[in-house]
């Protein structure tokens, strides 16, 4: 969630790291901090609120150093505060760190007793007290660094560098991500790759457990115990556009008009007439999931509506029973795994921390495989698993998810057919017509798109509305609940997602006039049953916004507003009916004026428990 930048090197590193802090703001902070190592002496400046007062500081202030670490904090202990914000300090140590140290209470008392002062109420400056304290008996930082990491429990993406050597930077991951940039003559470090697209390519991927001494010209990985290991670096195919609005006045306006071609490049190379080209899903052959008999699918927040509209998908077209569950409550009960059962998790990021430890979970599970669909090459989630079907929807910088959810519903139906084709449950005819309106879909988006404008107009009628209601049926139910998790997350305007069927039993209590009710409404077999919930809904005086099918048929009257969009094929509805959804958000945030890209209190990757 927080983001972690650090540079080595034979020029001045601080416009590194704040052009690296700068290329995380999407992850979401409160504050941010910078420490470079200039003449022997730690130089550190921290802000409260964002990047650009941290600029201004520096600018101020100044901050030289050929050396240095940088972070922005999302707090988890303490409130936000300077005094909370990273870098913390002791003595000679400065560290940044991305995590949650969950025995933190117990290790600051144990160093308040040896004469430890605390100034934050973090559990980082613990942490770098305590490393101090093991360097006063230890041969050297590396020796300290990694007695310290064996008596803390947690979680921790780490950033160390001490002034008393400013020709080393150490590092250190378990549970929050942390790479590696290779440059000529300098090295970097940093909690994403967008960070480090303006001065590298290169990246070195750390691993659980995982500790690493940087110089300008070194780079040695160790693990906890002391052995050394071989690493391979990677080198990235984004680029430095993937990260600009363009034209755009967000990233989120950005991202959800990029959606066509981003659906195109989840297709790219993988169709070939009526088949779909084993290459799909990494690692997998013809015969990968012919044994599978049941499914678990675990993911958190967008990536878990998209599970729930994927077993749909995989249970009609493949008869396989398929679960879906929100990976912070499936690592804490005792599943009962079926025989030959597939584990599949969906991340944007694939650095998740629920699904992940889900993931990690599973391998102690009877689980015959593990599959991942994700859409970062390199991201934990995909190392380790044992197969990925990579979403390709390219960088995605706004918080609130958009073309990472449709390329992740694509993904979905195109496993779909996958496993049925494996499992033989697929009819010849059947699967041509899908393939068929598989190919029209990136054409499709770009019809649906085309409704911004109506409702834009829309939009306006929810300003000082403070509450709304979304409904769906059948496979439309998570597309619902993903419609009222756009508008709640960054318009702040309240809204839940209901299955329409599911009114009478609680819901209809909260309709009156001024409560706003969103209707998906596309033409399906189950139109006659939601008309009958939309005469509900209409009785008790509510204002009503239905997303219709050009061709279906509601009654309009001065209650009912009708956006009519483009007709398509019934299996790709769960994917276009969620483009004017995406858009309504948008439009009500600008109108009500919040921050779209980074709305209040949420991360665009939730690295902690």
């Amino acid at each position: 969630m927080c983001g972690i930048v650090g540079a080595i090197a034979q020029r001045n590193v601080s416009q590194i790291l704040l052009e690296g802090l700068s290329r995380l703001e999407y992850r979401g902070y409160d504050s941010a901090g910078i420490c470079t190592i200039d003449k022997n002496e730690l130089n550190c400046i921290k802000t409260t609120g964002k990047v650009k007062n941290l600029k201004e500081a520096v600018k101020e202030k100044g901050c030289l150093g050929t050396i240095g670490i940088a972070h922005t904090r999302w707090a988890t202990h303490g409130v936000p505060s300077e005094v909370n914000a990273h870098p913390h300090i002791c003595e000679n140590l400065a560290l940044v760190h991305n995590g949650i140290i969950e025995n933190f209470a117990e290790l600051k008392e144990q160093l308040i007793a040896l004469g430890y002062n605390f100034k934050s109420q973090t559990d980082t400056e613990v942490l770098v007290c305590l490393i101090h304290h093991h360097l006063q008996s230890s041969d050297n930082l590396l020796q300290a660094f990694k007695a310290a990491l064996n008596e803390v429990k947690g979680s921790f993406g780490l950033a160390l560098i001490d002034k008393n050597d400013s020709n080393t930077l150490y590092a250190a991951r378990s549970g929050s991500p942390l790479i590696i940039g290779l440059g000529i003559g300098e090295n970097f470090i940093a909690s994403d790759t967008l960070a480090l697209l303006p001065v590298t390519r290169r990246f070195i991927y750390l691993e659980e457990n995982e500790i690493a001494v940087i110089t300008t010209e070194s780079v040695n990985v160790y693990d906890l115990d002391g052995n050394k290991i071989e690493k391979t670096a990677v080198e990235s195919d984004l680029d430095t556009e993937s990260i600009s609005k363009g034209r755009y006045r967000h990233y989120m306006q950005k991202e959800i008009f990029e959606q066509p071609q981003s659906l195109q490049n989840t297709l790219l190379g993988r169709l070939r007439g009526d088949d779909i080209s084993t290459e799909t899903i990494v690692g997998s052959d013809e015969n990968s999931f012919k044994d599978i008999e049941a499914i678990q699918i675990v993911a958190c927040g967008t990536s878990y509506h998209a599970g729930l509209v994927g077993r749909y998908w995989l249970e009609e077209l493949t008869g396989i029973p398929t679960n879906v569950e929100i990976a912070s409550e499936y690592r804490y009960r005792k599943a009962v795994v079926r025989k030959n059962s597939l584990f599949i998790t969906i991340s944007q990021s694939g650095e998740t921390a629920d699904t992940l430890a889900s993931l990690r979970l599973s391998k102690e599970q009877n689980y015959s495989k593990s599959l991942c669909i994700c859409n970062v090459n390199g991201s934990s989630l995909v190392r380790e698993s044992d197969f990925t079907l990579f979403t390709k929807a390219g960088a995605e910088i706004g918080v609130a998810s958009t073309k990472a959810f449709t390329t992740q519903l694509l993904s979905l139906l195109i496993l779909a057919l996958i496993l049925g084709k494996q499992k033989g449950t697929i009819s010849a005819e059947q699967n041509h017509e899908i393939m068929e309106n598989i190919r029209k879909l990136p054409n499709l988006s770009q019809e649906f798109l085309e409704c911004d404008s109506q409702i834009s107009k829309l939009a306006e009628e929810f300003s000082g509305k403070h509450h709304c209601l979304f409904l769906g049926r059948g496979v439309m139910f998570p597309i619902a609940l993903e419609g009222a998790l756009k508008l709640k997350e960054i318009s702040y305007i309240h809204a839940e997602g209901y299955a329409a069927g599911e009114l009478k039993h609680g819901p209809i209590a909260l309709i009156d006039k001024e409560m706003p009710v969103v209707v998906v409404a596309p033409d399906n077999s189950l139109m006659d049953k939601l008309i009958s919930n939309v005469e509900e809904v209409r009785a008790r005086g509510a204002l009503l916004y239905i997303f219709i099918s050009k061709d279906a048929h509601i009654k309009q009257d001065e209650q009912t507003r009708k956006l009519a969009l483009p007709d398509c094929p019934e299996i790709l509805q769960p994917i276009l009916f969620t483009i004017p959804l995406q858009l309504l958000a948008y439009h009500c945030a600008v109108i009500n004026g919040t921050d779209v890209d980074q709305p209040r209190n949420l991360a665009k990757s939730v690295t902690v428990e």
